[in-house]
C-alpha cells in the first residue's frame, strides 16, 4: 500500500516518528490506525449501551435492588471460585 502526502504532511509526519520513536513511517501509520480502529470500537459500544439504555425497561436503583444485585454477585462469585 502507498500514502501520497503533500510535503508539509510528509514533514509532519517524518518529525512524529522521529519524536514519537517510531522506527519508521510505518509504525507510525500502523499505530495511527490502531488508535483509530479501538476509537471506532468504542464508539460501537457507546451507541450500543446508548441503545440498550433507551429501549430497557426502567428499573428502580431502589435499596432491594442493590441487596438483590449484591446476592447474586456473591452467588455468581462463590460459583466461579468453586470451579
Amino acid at each position: 500500500m502507498n500514502v501520497s502526502l503533500p510535503n508539509d504532511m510528509k514533514a509532519w509526519v517524518e518529525e512524529q516518528v522521529k519524536v514519537g520513536g517510531y522506527g519508521t513511517t510505518s509504525e507510525f501509520f500502523r499505530e495511527l490506525l490502531r488508535e483509530a480502529r479501538q476509537r471506532q470500537l468504542r464508539e460501537e459500544i457507546d451507541r450500543k449501551l446508548l441503545a440498550a439504555i433507551d429501549g430497557g425497561k426502567p428499573v428502580p436503583a431502589d435499596e432491594k435492588f442493590w441487596k438483590q444485585l449484591r446476592r447474586d454477585a456473591q452467588k455468581r462469585l462463590r460459583t466461579l471460585r468453586a470451579r
